[in-house]
């Protein structure tokens, strides 16, 4: 057999073991990093159905939730997601507030103009929460007929967020990659490496 055929079986042999060891040694998938975020939002904002679509669940027959806990997965993080609803046991809220780093909060923009108030009085008492004024937040204007530029200015997010890291969108369950784009962009805020999470 001559060299040049030597050789190149040698090269074929090198070529098909490293085929072998990309395709059968190939390590696991590095695991998804992990954030644990607090949802808040008045009753009826649509807290429970989001996040249940978000988990591939039956949205079907919701009722309010007054605690729950879902490990919402995206192809880049898994979001640990403690949901506080029932307008009733607000005051307790800030007691579930320890460990999180982040904050959802939705509201129902098509509501009255009174649980409008109470929506905005809630958003800017977490704003301003010390255990959650340094993280980033998702605000989510749920059943969205009012653009959500109307909704930053009714809710006067400008003064009171300014140097934050926030976003606000407007949503619907009948849209569910718009809200799934509106997850990403949490996680591009809780996966900025140059600001540390909130511990407090």
């Amino acid at each position: 057999m001559s060299e040049h055929m030597q050789l190149s079986l040698a090269l074929c042999r090198i070529g098909l073991y490293t085929c072998f060891r990309a395709l059968c040694c190939k390590g696991p998938p590095p695991p998804r990093p992990e954030y644990d975020v607090v949802c808040i939002g008045l009753t009826g904002a649509g807290k429970t159905s989001l996040l249940s679509r978000l988990c591939g669940e039956s949205t079907d027959n919701i009722v309010p939730t007054t605690f729950s806990i879902k490990a919402v997965p995206f192809p880049n993080a898994i979001l640990n997601v403690k949901e506080l609803g029932a307008d009733n046991i607000k005051k307790y809220w800030s007691r579930y507030y320890q460990g999180s780093q982040g904050v959802i909060f939705v509201l129902d923009s098509a509501s009255s103009d009174e649980d409008l108030e109470s929506a905005r009085n809630e958003l800017h008492s977490a704003l301003q929460h010390p255990q959650l004024c340094t993280l980033p937040f998702l605000i989510l204007a749920n059943h969205q007929d009012k653009p959500a530029l109307q909704i930053k200015k009714y809710f006067e997010l400008e003064p009171l967020a300014r140097g934050k890291r926030w976003i606000l969108e407007g949503c619907t369950v009948d849209n569910m990659e718009s809200v799934k784009e509106s997850f990403g962009q949490l996680i591009g805020l809780l996966e900025d490496k140059e600001t540390e999470p909130a511990r407090i």
